[in-house]
């Protein structure tokens, strides 16, 4: 199944048709749908407005008016600490006896959704739900930068990039690593065959990452993913995920079976990435990278 922009959209529609959530009254509370997040904001700790906004990606206008309203209802009280800062807002005891009883409402329809579902679905559900919200979360982190395939004029670029980050981690040249790669200053010519490619993360002209893909030598129908590097700036945002998932995606496009990888166990953040990301651990390696300090070989299938 190729599921792509338009099929997520139909199902996130579907979703919110199902759960009333295109009315303005939310469950049996009696509480509009954002009169509700803000109610649970606040069960689990006082907040200001300025706060509550950027939790429910709100404005502060909508916020403050949502506030008002709930504070005519008894739902919600405030405290001053001081002149110079805004007021805080808490839950009530009316305000938390109906939440409560909108949360009762809600799990019971919930958990009458999952009896349609076996375990192995629920977990299934969940992971995706949660990876969803993260990707969600860190496409916002990378407004800005620029995703892009690397040209023949980035070579200097990512070159000192691969160079900066591999004494950063003690990869040095005498022990085999990427770095040592006699085509790292040309390595757009390294890339230019149909079933490979290499991209680029940049920002304002300025490379700050990329990683690759190309077949794995001496291992027939077999891709290598290769040459991961990003600058601290990078780190956090969710960009190496989002390079290994467009590897993924091409690796499949050319027909490969099979994406291998190389790495050493002091990248413990990028072992756990890709584990993450369905490769498994090899016993030894696989091909001829010629990288024989990279001790952790890992594979994943693809068809």
């Amino acid at each position: 199944m190729n599921t792509g922009p338009i099929e997520i959209r139909q199902l996130v529609r579907q979703l919110l048709r199902h759960r009333g959530l295109l009315d303005n009254i939310y469950g049996t509370s009696g509480l509009t749908t954002i009169q509700c997040h803000v109610l649970i904001e606040l069960e689990q700790k006082n907040l200001n407005a300025d706060q509550l906004a950027s939790r429910l990606n709100i404005d502060v206008a909508n916020a403050n008016r949502t506030l008002a309203i709930l504070i005519n209802n008894n739902n919600i009280a405030y405290h001053v600490k001081s002149a110079h800062t805004q007021p805080s807002y808490q839950l009530t005891d009316t305000g938390r006896t109906r939440l409560n009883a909108h949360h009762e409402g809600i799990n019971q329809e919930i958990a009458l959704y999952l009896e349609q579902l076996d375990s192995d679905e629920i977990d299934v559900l969940s992971s995706s739900l949660s990876r969803y919200n993260r990707a969600m979360e860190q496409s916002e982190k990378q407004k800005g930068f620029t995703f892009r395939l690397l040209e023949p004029a980035d070579n200097a670029a990512i070159a000192a990039v691969i160079r900066k980050v591999s004494a950063e981690y003690g990869l040095t040249e005498d022990k085999g690593y990427s770095v040592a790669d006699p085509t790292l200053d040309t390595l757009s010519e390294s890339y230019k065959a149909d079933n490979a490619a290499y991209w680029v993360v940049e920002k304002d002209g300025k490379i700050l990452g990329g990683g690759g893909i190309a077949p794995l030598l001496g291992q027939e129908n077999t891709c290598e993913l290769q040459k991961m590097y990003f600058r601290p700036v990078l780190r956090g945002k969710g960009f190496a995920r989002r390079m290994v998932a467009h590897a993924l995606k091409f690796a499949r496009e050319q027909g490969y079976d099979a994406c291998y990888l190389e790495t050493t166990a002091c990248l413990k953040e990028a072992i756990g990435l890709y584990a993450s990301m369905g490769f498994k651990q090899l016993d030894g390696p696989l091909g001829n990278t010629g990288h024989s300090d990279c001790e952790v070989c890992m594979l994943k299938t693809l068809k």
